[in-house]
């Protein structure tokens, strides 16, 4: 523990968050799109969300020596800086991977349904297998599904064997979710000869990173694809209206915002925090939570056919209202995300 009383500056829309590091230090709470420099230069440390871009521009001239995001990436986050300086960086890696998986499959059934689709044989081609994408690869098998994946990191490290090229993946599945971190390796990934691999009428899903995909390029291929569900955007906010009106689902960045993600990615950095800083009295920190009423949902889908698999997909998590006031109002993004009522999340043994 420092000797004198640390200062964190923290985003207001970090939930259940406040009053946690007051008896510790002092917390200055700032909605994440407006600290600034003048904001910062007494911290000693930054919460945050991706909406807080960090680098030299926000971090220079402060004492900033820890940054915790509870978000598992950290695009928004100037590494090579922060190593350069001497500052901690920590994310919140695989808080909202279950909540991902649910958007996945509520979409993928509740697009498949509006359009008559049978999923005969799904092929489900997963692109990035961490955190996120094998809590979808678990899912997708227990329902069934054919499972192909693409990861090189993965793959260099474990050895080849599971996994597929990229090019493979894109020529032999029926649904293609993206569920890869945004680094130099994937911006722009998904672009015109991305589209042009895969074979008419696959699923296209992105809930990664919005840079991932050349919208232009989405755009030119959207008649050829299948049904088309879009959670992450280019530029966001200011998100492409024309790209909107085009695909079957589109969502304001939420498909990770289960009461579990967020539990878990509040807890992830303020045990980060602890550790820093020698709070001892929260290193094991978790909020508190009505566990009955909050606790996520067992599903039991053995033996059920499509139909009503779609169904227990929407109840417990009705994609086509999100779907609807995005669309209704695409300008309030940023207020559909921070006032966003989190659901339970659901799984499977």
């Amino acid at each position: 523990m420092m000797d004198r009383r640390i200062k964190i500056v923290a985003d207001s829309n970090i939930p259940f968050l406040e009053g946690v590091f007051e008896p510790y230090a002092e917390v200055a709470y700032i909605d994440g799109s407006n600290i600034t420099r003048e904001d910062i230069t007494d911290a000693d440390a930054l919460v945050i969300r991706t909406r807080t871009r960090c680098g030299e521009a926000l971090l220079g001239g402060s004492r900033i020596s820890m940054i915790a995001t509870a978000t598992i990436g950290t695009d928004h986050i100037d590494l090579q800086y922060c190593a350069s300086h001497g500052i901690e960086v920590h994310n919140s890696q695989g808080c909202n991977a279950g909540g991902v998986m649910q958007y996945v499959f509520s979409a993928l059934y509740g697009t498949a349904s509006r359009k008559s689709i049978k999923l005969d044989h799904p092929v489900m081609g997963i692109v990035g297998v961490g955190n996120v994408g094998r809590k979808v690869e678990h899912l997708a098998e227990y329902l069934g599904f054919k499972v192909l994946r693409c990861d090189p990191p993965r793959a260099e490290k474990e050895g080849p064997e599971g996994f597929c090229s990229l090019e493979y993946l894109l020529m032999h599945s029926t649904i293609v979710t993206l569920h890869t971190p945004l680094d130099g390796t994937t911006r722009d990934m998904a672009d015109e000869r991305f589209f042009s691999l895969m074979r008419p009428g696959t699923f296209f899903i992105n809930a990664a990173r919005g840079e991932i995909v050349v919208e232009d390029a989405l755009m030119e291929a959207i008649p050829k694809l299948g049904p088309v569900i879009i959670d992450t955007w280019r530029h966001e906010p200011d998100i492409n209206i024309d790209l909107m009106d085009r695909v079957d689902i589109a969502t304001p960045h939420i498909a990770g915002y289960s009461f579990q993600g967020k539990l878990n990615g509040t807890a992830s950095a303020v045990q980060a925090v602890a550790r820093h800083f020698g709070i001892s009295q929260l290193y094991g920190f978790y909020p508190e939570y009505d566990k009955e009423e909050y606790a996520p949902v067992r599903l039991d889908l053995k033996g059920r056919n499509q139909g009503e698999i779609t169904s227990v997909f929407q109840y417990n998590y009705p994609i086509f209202t999100d779907d609807f006031m995005l669309r209704m109002a695409p300008e309030r993004f940023e207020q559909l995300r921070s006032g966003y009522k989190y659901r339970r999340e659901v799984y499977v043994d």
